[in-house]
């Protein structure tokens, strides 16, 4: 299992929560996890993340805006 990477973009305008997420998994191992919680749904994030290898999984938080979960494609899901 590895280690579990927070991002809290909110707050912040569009490209940035996506740069943000992108620059995050540069630093990550395979077994890593990142958890971002964004204002808005990241519909161009998917593709880059998809074309990277990696797998996600986004849900709607309360109060507002969504937790963004992403992992390595082809491991365990978190």
């Amino acid at each position: 299992m590895g280690r579990v990477v927070e991002l809290d973009n909110r707050g912040l305008e569009p490209p940035e929560p996506m740069m943000r997420i992108l620059d995050a998994l540069e630093t990550m191992g395979d077994g890593d996890t990142l958890v971002a919680r964004n204002d808005r749904q990241p519909m161009f994030l998917y593709p880059e993340l998809e074309e990277r290898g990696y797998a996600h999984r986004t849900e709607p938080m309360d109060g507002g805006g969504y937790r963004i979960t992403v992992w390595k494609a082809g491991k365990e899901r978190p």
